[in-house]
């Protein structure tokens, strides 16, 4: 069973990695290639949704108190602030895409990147992981 550590380091990592193709995505998206913004989009939905499902899975077979010191588990609450929310749009933000509703979609994205940011901030920069 991964220790604590391990587990926020791979939390890390993964965000990072996610976050790169996000951003690949907006570069598409500003160089005029919608196709492309789509595609890199449904990598980022299916990546950030596989993980969410994959930490919960794992969460449920590691006893959070023994493997986490406090600090960790209330950086873990403020990283959740942001990246529950960003979980929850990231599949209205991807069926907006997909059916091209993009007013909606333009709408949704604002709020969508301030909850990323914080996501990408708390996670990357904020949780411990020695």
């Amino acid at each position: 069973m991964p220790t604590g550590p391990e587990i926020i380091l791979t939390l890390k990592v993964l965000v990072a990695a996610v976050t790169l193709i996000l951003v690949a995505s907006l570069a598409a998206l500003a160089a005029g290639r919608p196709r492309l913004h789509g595609r890199l989009n449904t990598a980022f939905f299916v990546l950030t949704m596989s993980t969410v499902v994959g930490f919960e899975v794992l969460l449920q077979f590691v006893d959070v108190k023994s493997a986490f010191d406090p600090a960790a588990r209330e950086a873990l609450r403020v990283h959740l602030w942001f990246a529950v929310p960003s979980a929850v749009l990231v599949p209205v933000m991807f069926v907006t895409g997909v059916r091209r509703r993009k007013r909606l979609h333009l709408a949704l994205s604002v709020a969508f990147a301030a909850l990323w940011t914080g996501t990408f901030v708390t996670g990357v920069f904020f949780l411990p992981h020695s």
